[in-house]
């Protein structure tokens, strides 16, 4: 891991524990999950929000006055736009990524569940999730939450990430294992 990652991340786990913290003191960390789903959900859609908080092109004040804005736009509860507010104060926006992820870690390990990232070729129906989500949790014994994707190239399966296992069924995977098997015999 490079040095400046290695701080950015210091940064997101600082801020994502105090936010956590706080939340869990006032009884508000259902709140504080819809917060920061619906946060990750924007800055996985919007280049614009990217561009915003990472590019040092805008003042302090143009990201506090847009970071508050956005928070209220999404009706974020009061504990998470302050502290976006202070993020954008003291220039530490960049890392919102990575708190988003810290967070939803912690309220995951707080509710006894895990997340698995799974990558499908085609949107899984919501009987597939809920099937894949039972298997997943009778493989590791507790509730699992799916963060999904789509991957056209995949042609067919899945890759599911659970933890530090990855599981991958995709036909772009099997293809390119039977290719370098036929490399190795001729």
């Amino acid at each position: 891991m490079s040095e400046s990652a290695s701080i950015s991340s210091g940064i997101a786990a600082r801020y994502a524990t105090a936010l956590f913290e706080l939340a869990k003191e006032g009884k508000s960390l259902k709140a504080l999950e819809g917060d920061i789903d619906a946060l990750d959900a924007a800055l996985d859609s919007s280049a614009d929000l990217k561009a915003m908080i990472s590019s040092p092109v805008y003042s302090r004040d143009e990201q506090e006055h847009a970071i508050v804005a956005i928070a209220k736009k999404m009706g974020l509860s009061t504990l998470t736009a302050n502290t976006l507010a202070l993020m954008a104060e003291k220039r530490r926006l960049f890392v919102l990524p990575q708190l988003t992820k810290a967070v939803q870690d912690m309220i995951s390990e707080e509710k006894g569940e895990v997340t698995a990232e799974v990558t499908s070729a085609s949107k899984l129906s919501a009987a597939q999730a809920k099937e894949l989500a039972a298997t997943l949790k009778a493989r590791v014994g507790k509730d699992v939450k799916l963060k999904t994707a789509v991957d056209e190239s995949l042609i067919g399966g899945l890759v599911v990430k659970l933890g530090s296992t990855m599981i991958d069924t995709s036909v772009k995977a099997r293809l390119a294992a039977l290719q370098n098997a036929m490399k190795e015999v001729g």
